[in-house]
């Protein structure tokens, strides 16, 4: 399963944001909460695995049957979207390693993205409250290509603004299997790194603890 890198680093790193660069899964996780017990349900940590990662359709299907709520999936998402945007303002901090990391590869001059499911606005405001607005060289919303993760649309799309091209000397950094699954359809290397406990990413040609382990800055760092 593992994949060495070329001796003279990655052609481009791509990361996830929520969970994997950014501590906004604690976000998302809190505006749950906050939907489930509008509704009259509770959120268990059953619900928050199946939601890591979790495309906007896919998420919407899963609110209208935990909630009781057929047929009123977009309506969901929109009201959670509100609430996570509400809920970010509260404050969100970068992820263990996130910022070592970032400057490291800016500074030997590989190329980086950003490649996300959430929307474009909350990605944006989360990196403009921890001071990674202008860092990317790239930043890609599921929403805005025709498929969103597992798909491999949006790493495609990041590697085309960036001017690489798809394959395994693109590293792409996830914390979700959708994501995983989005990174190898692909071609990327992909380096799991979970930020939910029970989530599971076998499908990873590398796993590490956090963005600060050996397996990350071996691959990513000259």
């Amino acid at each position: 399963m593992m994949r060495p890198m070329p001796a003279s680093g990655p052609d481009a790193v791509l990361f996830d944001n929520d969970g994997l660069l950014l501590d906004t899964e604690s976000v998302w996780t809190r505006a749950e909460q906050d939907m489930f017990d509008a509704y009259g349900h509770e959120f268990t940590a059953e619900h928050k695995l199946e939601l890591v990662g979790k495309s906007g359709a896919i998420a919407a299907k899963l609110l209208e049957g935990w909630l009781g709520q057929e047929g009123r999936g977009v309506e969901l998402m929109a009201e959670l979207d509100q609430m996570v945007v509400a809920e970010l303002e509260h404050g969100v901090e970068a992820m263990v390693g996130a910022r070592d990391l970032l400057e490291r590869l800016r500074a030997q001059g590989t190329p980086i993205g950003l490649v996300s499911n959430s929307p474009l606005s909350f990605v944006e405001r989360s990196l403009a409250i921890v001071g990674f607005g202008a860092i990317f060289d790239a930043i890609v919303s599921g929403h805005e290509v025709a498929a969103p993760k597992p798909a491999p649309d949006p790493y495609l799309e990041a590697c085309g603004r960036i001017g690489v091209e798809a394959g395994p000397s693109v590293i792409a950094l996830e914390d979700s299997p959708t994501g995983v699954a989005a990174a190898r359809a692909a071609g990327l290397t992909v380096i799991g790194v979970p930020s939910v406990d029970g989530v599971e990413l076998a499908e990873a040609h590398h796993i590490a603890a956090t963005l600060l382990d050996a397996n990350v800055v071996e691959l990513t760092i000259v």
